[in-house]
C-alpha cells in the first residue's frame, strides 16, 4: 500500500512540475490550434448564428483530444524518438516527464475532451473520438510498419474540418463528407513534403512515410497526383452538388489560384527532387489549407 501511494505521489509531483516548454512539447499545442483553427471554420461555415459557448465546447473538446492524442503517441514512442535529432529532446525521451505523468494527462484529456464534445451532441463526441482512437490506435503503430500509414493518418487528419459542422447539425452529409474530403487529400502532399525533408531522421527512426519509401521522382508524382485531387475537391462546392456548403465565382478563383501556389514547388520537386521543393511545398501547404477555409468562411458571411 504505501509503495502504490509512492508511486502516485510521484507521479502528481511530476504533474505539477510539468513546465510550459515541455507542456507545449507534449501536446503539441501549434498543431493543437491548427486543428482547432478548422473546426471553428467549419462552425462557422454551418452556424446560422453564432452561439459563444458552443464555440467554447468545441474548440476546448478539440484541443483536449488533440492533445490527449499527441501524448499517447509520444507515450507509445518514446524509444523512437529518442533515435531522431527532431524528437529527441522530447520531455519522455530525455525523462523530464515520467510515462506514467504523461498517461495520466492523456486520459485525463481524453475524458475533457469527450465531456465537451458530448455536450453539442453525440456525434460530435463520436467523430472526436473516433479521431483520438485511428491516430493512436492504428496511425501510430502503422508507421514502422508500412507507408499506408499515411492513409490511416489522413482520416483522422480529414476530421477537424468536418467536426464544426456536425457541432451545428448533429448530422454528417454530403457538406461534412465535402469537407472531410479536402482535408483528406490535402494531408497526402503535406505530410509527404514533410516526410520527404526528414526522410533520414524518419528512417533512424524506423519509420516508413513516404510512398515509395524513397525520394525519387515516384513518390513527387504522387504528391502531383494528390494536390491536384486537393484543388479539385476543394472547388467543388462551386458547382452546386454540395447542399448548404457552397462558392460563389470569386471566391472559386482565389482558392484555383491557391492551388497553383501549391502546385508550383510540387512540380519543381519532381523535375529537381531537391530537399528545398519540398520545404517549399510544406510551407505552401500549410498557407494553402489555412486560406482556402479563410475564403470559405468569409465567402459564406458576406
Amino acid at each position: 500500500m504505501r509503495l502504490k501511494s509512492r508511486r502516485k505521489k510521484n507521479v502528481l509531483n511530476n504533474l505539477v512540475s510539468l513546465t510550459w516548454g515541455d507542456f507545449k512539447a507534449l501536446t503539441k499545442i501549434r498543431l493543437a490550434f491548427s486543428v482547432v483553427f478548422s473546426s471553428l471554420a467549419g462552425y462557422l461555415l454551418a452556424a446560422y448564428k453564432i452561439d459563444a459557448f458552443e464555440i467554447y465546447l468545441l474548440l476546448a473538446g478539440g484541443f483536449f483530444l488533440v492533445a490527449a492524442s499527441n501524448i499517447y503517441n509520444q507515450v507509445i514512442e518514446i524509444q523512437l524518438d529518442a533515435k531522431m535529432k527532431r524528437t529527441s529532446n522530447r520531455p519522455l525521451p530525455k525523462g523530464r516527464v515520467k510515462p506514467k505523468t504523461a498517461l495520466l494527462m492523456a486520459v485525463a484529456f481524453t475524458i475533457l475532451g469527450a465531456f465537451h464534445l458530448y455536450h453539442l451532441n453525440g456525434q460530435t463526441a463520436f467523430f472526436g473520438l473516433l479521431s483520438t482512437a485511428l491516430y493512436v490506435l492504428f496511425y501510430t503503430p502503422l508507421k514502422t510498419k508500412t507507408p499506408l500509414a499515411v492513409f490511416v493518418g489522413a482520416i483522422p487528419g480529414a476530421i477537424p474540418f468536418m467536426l464544426g459542422w456536425v457541432a451545428v447539425t448533429n448530422d454528417f452529409g454530403i457538406e461534412t463528407g465535402t469537407l472531410f474530403m479536402i482535408q483528406f487529400f490535402w494531408q497526402f502532399p503535406h505530410f509527404w513534403a514533410l516526410g520527404w525533408m526528414l526522410d533520414e531522421d524518419y528512417k533512424a527512426g524506423g519509420f516508413k512515410m513516404l510512398p515509395t519509401l524513397k525520394k525519387d521522382q515516384s513518390t513527387a508524382l504522387q504528391i502531383i497526383y494528390y494536390t491536384f485531387w486537393t484543388i479539385l475537391s476543394s472547388i467543388i462546392p462551386y458547382f452546386g452538388f454540395t447542399g448548404r456548403l457552397i462558392l460563389s465565382l470569386p471566391a472559386m478563383l482565389c482558392i484555383l489560384l491557391l492551388g497553383l501556389f501549391m502546385l508550383y514547388p510540387a512540380l519543381q520537386l519532381y523535375r529537381f527532387q531537391e530537399t528545398i521543393f519540398a520545404r517549399k511545398l510544406m510551407l505552401h501547404s500549410v498557407i494553402y489549407i489555412t486560406l482556402i477555409q479563410v475564403i470559405y468562411v468569409v465567402d459564406a458571411l458576406v
